[in-house]
């Protein structure tokens, strides 16, 4: 391995060491399966990204995305960031928009406001099973009069599975501790491997929700800033009319319990039996390396 250069972004942040953290690795053509997954463990942030070619193919720019535990087929904000580097990078800021080939599939990223906020569209969400209201209390520690019995607790995917779970209350929202064992059996029951947990009140008067993402599965007990975990969200929100429309538009709040504080922008609309999903926000550069 001859010096691999990394960089690395805050994503959904309005400033420096906010957001999710992300490493990327924009020469990357050639390396192992083995070498990313152990570059992903080093790093140890939530997601590593790795672009695998200097210039795009017939479907978007190659890259593929490790958590410390497993590869995942896409993830919000390594999606965002690493949009941005190519942005950056590869087409020295010239662009209004970047393609990306990921494993779920092809992801446009629009660049708007030169380069201060990105905005991915989503593949179309996936809706699976419900899960019983006091299951979801239990993994998350609360009790089950702390979910919000009038909507489902229920999977969806924009590309990788999460349970949506509202609560009442950003004081029980503040309560969450995750029971490992009821966790991992929630987990063994369903495809979502990963659990968002939502309220309608915020500490951020400029936010609409206030979020908590746990990824336990992934090697990740907390996430700061979810983009995918979002989407999955914001497709929810759309399907169960949560604001009495078939369409939404709000910033929510995420990684304030963990002292990385996000702000994610979602925009969701259902037309003709179909929802369409975007997700944006801000990417903050914070520095390079190399390894090897």
């Amino acid at each position: 391995m001859a010096g691999l250069e990394f960089l690395v972004l805050d994503v959904f942040a309005r400033e420096r060491f906010q957001g999710n953290q992300l490493a990327v690795f924009p020469h990357a053509a050639g390396t192992s399966d083995r070498l990313m997954q152990d570059l992903a463990r080093e790093m140890h942030f939530s997601e590593t990204t790795f672009i695998l070619d200097n210039k795009p193919n017939e479907r978007g720019w190659p890259v593929r995305i490790f958590t410390p535990a497993r590869e995942v087929p896409f993830a919000g904000h390594p999606t965002l960031g690493t949009a941005w580097t190519i942005w950056d990078r590869f087409l020295g800021r010239r662009a209004d928009s970047v393609l990306l080939d990921l494993k779920v599939g092809v992801v446009p990223v629009e660049i708007h406001d030169g380069g201060e906020r990105l905005v991915m569209t989503q593949v179309s969400p996936e809706f699976g099973d419900a899960c019983p209201h006091a299951r979801a209390a239990r993994a998350l520690g609360l009790e089950p009069g702390d979910i919000d019995g009038r909507f489902p607790c229920r999977e969806v995917s924009t590309g990788l599975w999460f349970l949506i779970v509202p609560v009442r209350t950003l004081a029980a929202m503040k309560r969450i501790r995750i029971n490992r064992a009821e966790y991992e059996r929630l987990a063994g029951k369903m495809r979502a491997k990963a659990v968002l947990a939502f309220c309608p009140e915020t500490e951020d008067p400029e936010c609409r929700l206030h979020v908590r993402v746990f990824c336990e599965y992934y090697d990740v007990p907390e996430d700061p800033a979810t983009g995918s975990a979002n989407g999955c969200l914001c497709a929810w929100l759309v399907r169960e009319r949560f604001f009495g429309t078939p369409a939404v538009e709000l910033a929510t709040e995420q990684g304030i319990e963990i002292g990385r504080p996000s702000r994610l922008l979602l925009d969701g609309r259902e037309q003709d039996g179909r929802i369409a999903v975007r997700v944006g926000g801000r990417v903050v550069p914070v520095g390079r390396g190399v390894i090897g």
